[in-house]
């Protein structure tokens, strides 16, 4: 009796397991394993269908490739500081216009709403500095306190917003945009009415499990160990990679628009300008010697002459105005200058990366407690962050050592004003000494492109200038920028 119980049970065993096995024939398997994806009966890992992430609200595809990034035009400013060298851009987004003052606005609703009540100096940390139109021998208050907020200027570019505030937005702009997609894909409800001080919606905090919302229905878990639901991952490509300012490779890349000159991989016309030619009107016969871009053509002269105005722009004008480059960006050139990521240094040949170059990599990872397990939210909703240090293995490490390389090759002691001194700890950053010997530091940042308030000189996309990061100008705006997530080619 026991043997026979034992060959039934065997029996049992054994077609189950043909069972599985004839069922999972037609699924896809591990080509390494041989295990079955997305069945609980195998585990329940998840290989899920994906093509393409969405492209972010705002932005237009910039397919990357190789050019001469730097100085084209003749060194006006005599510094040598912009030497051409040839570099590598990968595939990035990026805005197709400049930021409006009406999305700037929309993100100070945001913040009043969420934040002015428990913590009101985020929200009078995100306003811009409208007193930058103030100018001592100039009657600038109308755009002091009009330009912002008045709907005439609403499709004008927000400037008085300093390199920090515009970074801050990005990040911003990059939650409200996973929310809605998250809204969109029927995991969340909207519940923008109950988000309140640190109880709003924050991507990482969301991903690392500190943000519930309001749950509408939560994706199927394959997991044999759980209660069959789980909350999105980033495994299933419904969240969009983070906007930012981009690089100044990046920006100047995209600025150039050399994809309309390529002939196979031939540049056949070299830019100047975002535009092919080497003047700033217009070719084209039904627009013959119309100004192609928003600038100051001389001395005095903003807009031209009553009755046949050049560029119709006294200062900024609608970011839509003009003709957009062989990207379909506008206003590359003229406007408004823009922000870009990067820390400004005077640049050399050999002081940049040849693919995707940037300087002002601080490497930073999550705060964690003594288990490892993430530390909670800040008040704010946002998760803690810290410098990498002796703890993550950094002097060991063969691709850097160091948490902050913004100064990285600048120099040594050695080389400083300082080489004679004894005591050369902590002195790295005396190469550039802020106030005595430069005019540079670690806050200083890069902005690019001309505005209204420029000559055409600054609308060639490599010339630079920099700018303190705190602070702001009337000519200065942003545009963000998004990581391209895959192959440089977009397959939709």
């Amino acid at each position: 009796m026991k043997r026979n119980l034992c060959n039934s049970i065997r029996a049992i065993l054994f077609i189950t397991a043909i069972v599985i096995v004839s069922t999972s024939c037609d699924r896809e398997r591990s080509r390494t394993t041989g295990w079955v994806y997305n069945d609980p009966m195998w585990g329940g890992f998840e290989k899920l269908p994906f093509i393409e992430h969405d492209i972010g609200p705002g932005l237009i595809f910039i397919e990357g490739g190789t050019f001469t990034m730097g100085r084209t035009e003749q060194d006006v400013m005599f510094d040598w500081n912009n030497i051409p060298r040839q570099v590598t851009v990968t595939s990035f987004y990026i805005d197709e216009t400049e930021v409006t003052n009406l999305d700037y606005v929309e993100y100070l609703y945001w913040v009043q709403r969420v934040f002015g009540e428990a913590y009101p100096q985020v929200y009078l940390d995100a306003l811009p500095d409208t007193m930058s139109w103030r100018d001592p021998l100039a009657y600038n208050e109308p755009y002091v306190n009009n330009y912002l907020r008045h709907p005439a200027f609403r499709d004008h570019p927000v400037v008085g917003v300093s390199w920090v505030q515009a970074s801050t937005y990005s990040a911003w702009r990059t939650d409200r945009v996973n929310e809605m997609l998250l809204i969109r894909e029927g995991i969340l409800y909207p519940n923008v009415g109950e988000q309140y001080a640190e109880d709003n919606f924050n991507t990482q905090a969301y991903l690392a499990g500190q943000y519930e919302g309001d749950v509408r229905q939560d994706l199927r878990d394959l997991d044999p160990r759980g209660d069959g639901f789980r909350r999105v991952r980033l495994e299933d490509g419904i969240l969009l990679p983070a906007y930012r300012l981009p690089t100044e490779a990046e920006w100047e890349f995209a600025a150039l628009g050399l994809i309309g000159n390529t002939m196979h991989e031939r540049i056949i016309e070299r830019r100047l300008y975002p535009w092919n030619g080497h003047q700033v009107r217009s070719r084209e016969a039904e627009t013959m010697g119309v100004f192609k871009a928003n600038f100051k053509r001389s001395h005095g002269d903003y807009m031209g002459v009553a009755g046949d105005l050049n560029d119709a722009g006294d200062i900024t004008v609608p970011v839509f105005a003009y003709w957009p480059n062989d990207y379909g960006l506008y206003n590359m050139g003229g406007n408004v200058s823009e922000w870009v990521k990067d820390v400004y240094r005077p640049l050399t040949a050999e002081d940049v990366t040849s693919l995707r170059p940037f300087r002002g990599n601080v490497f930073k990872t999550l705060k964690t407690d003594e288990d490892g397990k993430t530390l909670p939210k800040d008040s704010l909703g946002r998760l803690q962050w810290r410098k990498v240090d002796d703890r993550d293995g950094t002097p060991t490490r063969r691709n850097y050592r160091r948490a902050d390389n913004i100064s990285y090759r600048d120099g040594d002691f050695a080389t400083s004003i300082y080489y004679d001194r004894e005591d050369k700890e902590g002195d790295e950053g005396l190469m550039y000494e802020y106030g005595v010997t430069s005019m540079l530091n670690d806050e200083a940042r890069v902005y690019k492109g001309g505005s209204w308030k420029d000559r055409a000189y600054w609308m060639v996309p490599g010339t630079r200038r920099f700018l303190d990061q705190n602070e702001a100008a009337s000519h200065v705006g942003f545009r963000c920028a998004m990581d391209r997530v895959g192959a440089p080619i977009r397959r939709d």
